[in-house]
């Protein structure tokens, strides 16, 4: 009877949990229609372009489990506070083209008077359960404060690292639109965004905003999911099309051929952002390997590359600058530019760029 007692009580306090609104929701029968009608959604779920299983073959979810639990390398975080700069972001003089990483996949563009932001996250965590996935100490310089009204918000999917419950609840006032994936706009109407600014998308599809901005959506090789279910919203990557600027904004991906399909279509571009870290060679078709960025990036046609996915939270074994590291080095040796500023450094789009190793001088 005691042991049915607690059985009881555990089930009723995880599906509590699970039934936070920070969760999100499954999609809506309006919305559903509209899902189910996309050539991606296919059994039930979101597909990839190709078969990506979540793991590599003859890999188990408790294997990986074991590894990353008792195989943990000491270096995954640094010793040290991560050196950082803090721009007036408040203060941007309109004519300003600049870009402004705060780590991980966060980062803030302006652009031919435009401001951009794409998957912010600046609640010090990385999954709902905050002391599973902290930030590296000096990575949460900048507030939602600090953050000026955003004409376009861009979300490449539903992942916690990517959509920051907590964050886009204080960002809410200040966002003008938002552009998403199929199925992401349920979560943003739960918590209180009105429809009415959300544009979601399938893959390849054409989004004409203000002033000559153009955006099309476009594939990525990945997974959503915020909850036990998996794929029920649409994951992606951007391009965006400025009067000035065409630009990569690409989120997590494992390689596969829609990168020349898209440099094809779309390229050349000024810069591709391209995920960098948080790899494993279990899980080697959701998330691009090092030796792989160099290679997807010229198959985009991108004239520059600022890797991100690195630099603020632990979601792999990795040592925390192995992927900075090795990506210099494939880069280096392919003659391709790097954009690989500390966090909250401003970088100016209108000049070229002097790559500083400042990850060199931390443990």
């Amino acid at each position: 009877m005691i042991f049915l007692i607690i059985l009881v009580a555990l089930s009723l306090i995880f599906y509590i949990f699970l039934h936070q609104k920070k969760f999100g929701r499954k999609p809506s029968a309006n919305r559903t229609t509209r899902i189910l009608n996309s050539p991606n959604f296919k059994e039930k779920q979101f597909q990839n372009l190709s078969h990506t299983p979540s793991l590599a073959e003859g890999v188990s979810m408790f294997s990986v489990l074991i590894e990353f639990i008792f195989k943990k390398k000491k270096r995954n975080k640094p010793s040290g506070i991560l050196p950082s700069a803090k721009t007036d972001l408040l203060s941007l003089s309109a004519n300003e083209d600049v870009i402004v990483w705060f780590g991980h996949s966060s980062y803030f563009l302006q652009i031919d008077g435009k401001k951009i932001l794409v998957d912010p996250v600046f609640s010090g965590a990385a999954s709902p359960i905050k002391a599973t996935t902290r930030s590296f100490k000096g990575s949460d310089v900048y507030t939602t404060d600090d953050i000026p009204e955003i004409d376009y918000l861009f979300i490449s999917h539903d992942h916690w690292d990517h959509l920051d419950y907590e964050t886009v609840l204080k960002l809410k006032p200040k966002i003008k639109t938002i552009i998403c994936g199929l199925g992401v706009a349920e979560h943003l109407e739960l918590w209180g965004f009105n429809p009415s600014i959300i544009i979601e998308k399938d893959w390849y599809e054409t989004i004409n905003l203000a002033d000559g901005f153009v955006v099309s959506t476009t594939p990525a090789r990945h997974f959503s999911g915020r909850g036990f279910k998996r794929n029920q919203s649409l994951w992606m990557s951007f391009v965006l099309k400025t009067p000035s600027k065409n630009i990569f904004l690409g989120g997590d991906s494992g390689y596969d051929f829609h990168f020349k399909e898209i440099g094809d279509k779309f390229g050349p571009f000024d810069l591709a952002v391209m995920e960098c870290g948080q790899y494993d060679k279990n899980w080697k078709y959701i998330h691009l390997l090092p030796e792989h960025i160099i290679p997807a990036a010229k198959e985009l046609q991108a004239k520059k590359v600022m890797p991100v996915h690195w630099g603020k939270f632990a979601l792999a074994n990795h040592d925390w600058d192995e992927p900075i590291i090795k990506i210099s080095e494939y880069a280096a040796l392919e003659n391709v530019p790097l954009i690989t500023p500390m966090i909250g450094e401003k970088v100016n789009l209108k000049e070229d760029y002097t790559v500083i190793e400042w990850w060199k001088n931390v443990d």
